[in-house]
């Protein structure tokens, strides 16, 4: 791998360079966190002695009936003390994404270490013809995050080899591949661990301010299937049209170098395709026993006794045992064709190896979830919704208008602030009640959020995976260089950026639905007796 390092990246000048050396000097999201907890403590104190106020939009002060009146909390106070050390342990286990995330990775990663997520890529784009390279390579990627990393270390590589031996430009498939992975981070035709983590959160964020609300992870189902549409002609026109004329014709050079990721385009083995044929039976299992408890004798996962709109809970809050469920016993049936998985210990050693795996979300979780509940306490959350709204209320700005707003906040700050759960427990809190009392529903702004935050993961050096796919690209072109690469993924950020506020604005005038039994506008919010 002596190529991959050949190529020197000199200082960055210009906009990218700024935006690299102000990024290098944010803290560890871990970090970060953290001093967000302190100056909220400051502010918190100063709000509390200024008297900041709103009324709640939704409670009745019972002595008075009015509207009750919520003051800031000083985080300083005794009540707050006490709390925070008396209730530390609480606040973590009770941090909402974290079971939803815990729970379906014990399935994905069995699903990872037996083979099956990175077989099942290389199956789905070999032996494609080569004009239809690209759209199988995009929609493979954006699929592809069902399997969280798996895609950036499997797919990306891979597309480079397949692009190859078409006779097309190896760094063609990196950023085809790179674009659908990353840019198109939330589109896909099924919900799975990242819709898990994000309502989570979003769900975190609605009870701060109307108490009791249940997530449904699979509230942006629609969308993210039409953002997995509308995203891949956008990513083909780009790699065909646009990236790979500028490419020019590849020379290979340095081919010593590229025999460590050659091997992944080998046929698939006897083993691996009844590998993936017992998986599939799997599924279907999994699918079926769904549809049982669904529609069969009893039917456990409908509320027949509840309202019109709420019968299909259970159903929807059942997802993430689903998906687990799904990934565990396809994981277990092709590594047990395929001889990875020998006995029950294998399968307990990769379901406890993906936990590891998880140790530092585990770190930011615990930060994140004082972050979020001492905001929480403060009342400082509500009162800057409600505030908020009032004023958003005043401008009389169209529904369109704030979320394609939101797209683009979160696009900004995904240029310094890579995690997608880092940027979203920090930006919910106060947007989605905030949109809430505009009759905006959760589901509505987290898919705004969605859009926003994949659209630039690829033109920022600060993104985790960058790094990587520079040396990926460097393997088969030296000279190849962090500009460069920047460069060639820019016209995917601006496309994707472009068609994915296209796809929010459209929603929000058309009205459709995001998700089984998640709309784009609620009924705002009142306080009733």
């Amino acid at each position: 791998m002596t190529d991959s390092t050949a190529a020197a990246t000199p200082p960055q000048k210009g906009v990218l360079g700024w935006i690299e050396r102000v990024g290098n000097r944010l803290p560890d999201p871990v970090v970060l966190f953290l001093w967000l907890v302190g100056m909220l403590v400051v502010i918190s104190a100063i709000a509390s002695a200024a008297g900041w106020s709103a009324l709640h939009p939704t409670e009745v002060d019972p002595e008075t009936g009015r509207q009750k009146v919520i003051a800031a909390t000083s985080l300083l106070s005794a009540d707050n003390i006490a709390r925070l050390w008396v209730e530390m342990p609480a606040t973590f286990t009770h941090f909402h994404p974290l079971g939803y995330v815990l729970v379906v990775m014990l399935g994905a990663g069995v699903a990872e270490r037996s083979g099956l997520f990175g077989t099942a890529m290389r199956a789905s784009v070999r032996g494609a013809p080569t004009w239809m390279l690209t759209p199988l390579v995009a929609f493979v990627a954006m699929m592809g995050n069902l399997a969280a990393d798996a895609a950036y270390v499997v797919l990306i590589p891979l597309a480079a080899v397949i692009y190859h031996a078409a006779g097309r430009h190896p760094v063609a498939g990196i950023a085809a591949a790179f674009a659908g992975v990353s840019g198109g981070f939330s589109a896909n035709l099924l919900p799975g661990q990242l819709d898990a983590l994000l309502f989570g959160i979003t769900e975190a964020a609605v009870e701060t301010v109307f108490g009791d609300w249940q997530a449904n992870i699979a509230g942006n189902w629609y969308f993210i299937a039409a953002m997995l549409i509308i995203f891949l002609p956008v990513i083909w026109y780009v790699t065909d049209r646009i990236i790979e004329p500028r490419l020019g014709t590849y020379v290979p050079a340095g081919l010593a170098a590229k025999g460590d990721i050659g091997e992944q385009d080998r046929p698939l083995n006897d083993g691996e395709r009844k590998g993936l044929r017992h998986a599939g039976l799997a599924i279907l299992l999994v699918v079926g026993l769904w549809l049982l408890f669904t529609l069969g004798p009893g039917t456990p996962l409908i509320a027949e006794d509840g309202p019109p709109e709420g019968r299909f809970t259970p159903f929807y809050q059942s997802l993430v045992a689903g998906f687990f469920l799904l990934f565990l016993l396809a994981g277990w049936a092709y590594g047990r064709a395929t001889g990875v998985v020998g006995n029950h210990r294998d399968l307990v050693k990769m379901m406890s190896e993906s936990m590891g795996d998880m140790a530092y979300y585990l770190v930011l979780a615990f930060a994140a979830a004082h972050f979020v509940a001492m905001f929480a306490w403060s009342n400082l959350g509500l009162i800057l919704a409600v505030h908020g709204a009032d004023g958003l209320k005043a401008m009389d700005l169209p529904a369109p208008v704030l979320l394609a707003a939101i797209v683009l906040l979160t696009a900004a700050l995904n240029l310094f602030v890579g995690s997608a759960s880092a940027k979203w427990a920090l930006l919910a809190p106060v947007l989605v009640p905030m949109l809430m009392l505009l009759g905006i529903s959760a589901e509505m702004t987290t898919a705004a959020y969605r859009v926003g935050d994949g659209a630039t993961n690829i033109i920022t050096p600060l993104m985790v995976y960058f790094p990587l796919i520079l040396i990926f690209c460097q393997r088969w072109q030296p000279s190849f260089g962090l500009g460069s690469l920047a460069a060639t993924m820019l016209p995917y950020s601006i496309g994707l950026l472009v068609t994915g506020m296209a796809l929010v604005i459209g929603w929000v005038a058309l009205d459709l639905p995001l998700g089984p039994g998640a709309s784009v506008h609620i009924a705002v919010p009142t306080a009733t007796p």
